[in-house]
């Protein structure tokens, strides 16, 4: 599993390219991609949570969103295990090497 941080590179140009990066959120929670992502509070980015696949394809995925291909943002992204979750995300539940 996956967290993507998202930060503003270029936060004034934010809005003019939020609507493609929404269509692209969209379209991985449609392929599964995707379980949960949302704003920061502090208002300089957004976090992603992501689920399967390798941290090479998931580190590809986060270059085709718009705000990367269009210099607005960037991602931190941190692979982990997630060995306890809450009930409804039991599927998502990993064992440790």
């Amino acid at each position: 599993m996956f967290i993507l941080d998202l930060t503003y590179t270029n936060p004034d140009r934010a809005d003019g390219v939020r609507a493609d990066h929404m269509t692209w959120i969209k379209q991985q929670f449609d392929a599964g991609a995707f379980i949960a992502s949302g704003r920061k509070v502090s208002g300089d980015g957004g976090v992603i949570i992501a689920a399967g696949g390798t941290r090479a394809e998931v580190e590809a995925l986060a270059a085709t969103d718009p705000f990367v291909t269009r210099d607005v943002a960037a991602y931190r992204i941190t692979e982990f295990l997630a060995t306890t979750t809450a009930p409804a995300l039991e599927d998502y539940r990993q064992q440790a090497g």
